[in-house]
């Protein structure tokens, strides 16, 4: 007997403020009006997707002292537009980025609970980290934190926030028709941290969530990042441009599992995916082209090369060739960006791409920016899912339209129909919660034994 076909995941990204959207197109929304996050939202929902995902961004990009131009728009925070949204889906999970270097234990672990109720169970947290002093101008603590401690943060972060999920029995809370509701004190337990980076004693003021713990999602292709998905997650959003790197990174990470005495399923792998749609593959390549070229104008071209060489670029033609000057040599790129370590080698391997096609400095920023893309007709995305999905490449996918709020509206009613009927995808909702979603067992409470792990302890009897 053959083995069963593997389900697809499936997951909606809102554009949000990136080279992805395509701004100048006349069916282009806001990205600040509630109405566009419902429209996305709900288009997902009627596709039966996994879940709807938030970016973060915790200041406006720069370059010299120029604010980005796609950064001009804002930047809404994820757990209030999310929170809103429960009220308007049934079933959608609804994920929120929220960064780990810059905020609490105790207050964010109460606010994610606090979704996980209002939801009924949808709600994922992506964890994200980030050493840049740029980033901490923000906070009161600034830059402090050395780069290669943010996943040691980050991991304690999460632990102890799965202690205050775990601090309320099942029972704490009791429904008495005579009484009412009440709460049995030595059903919450008192939380106790102490290490390198919290220190915490309290009570969460939050039940248990229906889900346990809401989802964990983390993004990152480090080895530290593998290793702390491997250990702590229950998604990890990843990007890979092949099917071969697909299926590289998705041995390697489901073989770290075992270290943590976890099983493969108990880890989703989606990497993010754009897509162009026609109704023959040679439209939908076209198609594709045009996107690109709108998405990355002879402004962003000439950023994007900045950000590379660390230098001012603005002198040169986006649709000429790329220049001979070297990189600047310090490292890193532009605030708020991602950092890379070695400049001049980037610029040596973008340099030699160049060469190689023989590119201008615009088609050449199409070329190495580009995210992993499903272009072709419906009938051919639908397959190249189902390959990547059942060539053990992925998971599944979270989707990034260019659209906002309606790019995903074409791939909802002529992609999905087809996966339903090729048997990969549901037809309808399981359950409540995301967990059920994902196929993801409850999590049970916080082990009492394990290292490192915050402990609740039985609060007093009558203590307020």
């Amino acid at each position: 007997m053959s083995a069963p076909r593997r389900q697809v995941h499936l997951a909606a990204h809102f554009p949000g403020v990136n080279n992805t959207t395509v701004w100048a197109d006349p069916r282009s929304g806001s990205q600040i009006d509630f109405t566009s996050f419902v429209h996305l939202a709900r288009t997902a929902e009627r596709g039966r997707f996994d879940f709807f995902f938030l970016a973060e961004g915790l200041r406006l990009r720069e370059l010299k002292g120029r604010i980005h131009d796609l950064d001009v728009v804002g930047r809404p925070e994820s757990l209030t537009v999310l929170s809103a949204l429960a009220a308007v889906t049934d079933r959608l999970g609804l994920a929120a980025t929220v960064n780990a270097t810059f905020n609490e234990p105790y207050e964010l672990a109460r606010r994610l609970a606090t979704l996980d109720h209002l939801s009924e169970g949808r709600a994922a947290w992506n964890v994200v980290t980030t050493s840049d002093a740029f980033t901490g101008e923000n906070f009161r603590r600034g830059g402090f934190l050395d780069r290669a401690d943010r996943y040691t943060r980050a991991a304690e972060f999460v632990r102890l926030s799965r202690a205050l999920w775990d601090s309320w029995r099942p029972d704490a809370i009791v429904a008495d028709q005579a009484a009412g509701v009440f709460v049995r004190p030595r059903a919450i337990g008192t939380v106790q941290h102490d290490d390198r980076h919290f220190t915490v004693e309290g009570r969460s003021t939050v039940p248990r969530s229906p889900q346990g713990h809401p989802v964990i999602i983390q993004a990152g292709d480090s080895d530290e990042g593998r290793e702390f998905a491997a250990s702590t997650a229950d998604v990890i959003f990843s990007r890979h441009g092949t099917l071969e790197e697909g299926k590289a990174f998705y041995a390697d990470v489901k073989r770290r599992l075992a270290r943590y005495g976890r099983e493969p399923h108990e880890l989703k792998i989606m990497p993010a995916a754009t897509f162009a749609l026609g109704d023959t593959d040679a439209e939908a390549a076209e198609k594709a082209a045009e996107i690109r070229r709108q998405q990355v104008g002879p402004q962003t071209a000439i950023a994007f090369l900045k950000q590379v060489w660390g230098r001012d670029m603005s002198a040169y033609d986006p649709d000429g060739p790329l220049p001979g000057v070297d990189p600047e040599p310090e490292e890193g790129l532009s605030q708020g960006r991602v950092r890379l370590a070695d400049r001049t080698a980037v610029a040596a391997k973008w340099r030699a791409v160049a060469e190689e096609k023989n590119l201008t400095i615009r088609e050449l920023v199409i070329e190495m920016t580009g995210r992993q893309s499903f272009v072709g007709s419906a009938a051919t995305v639908a397959r190249r899912i189902e390959e990547f999905v059942q060539g053990e490449a992925a998971d599944g996918f979270i989707l990034v339209p260019h659209l906002t709020p309606g790019g995903l509206d074409d791939f909802v009613d002529e992609v999905v129909p087809i996966l339903q009927e090729r048997g990969v995808f549901r037809t309808e909702y399981t359950g409540p919660t995301l967990r059920d979603h994902l196929g993801l067992a409850a999590p049970g409470p916080t082990p009492r034994d394990r290292p490192g792990l915050a402990v609740p302890r039985p609060a007093r009897e009558g203590a307020s």
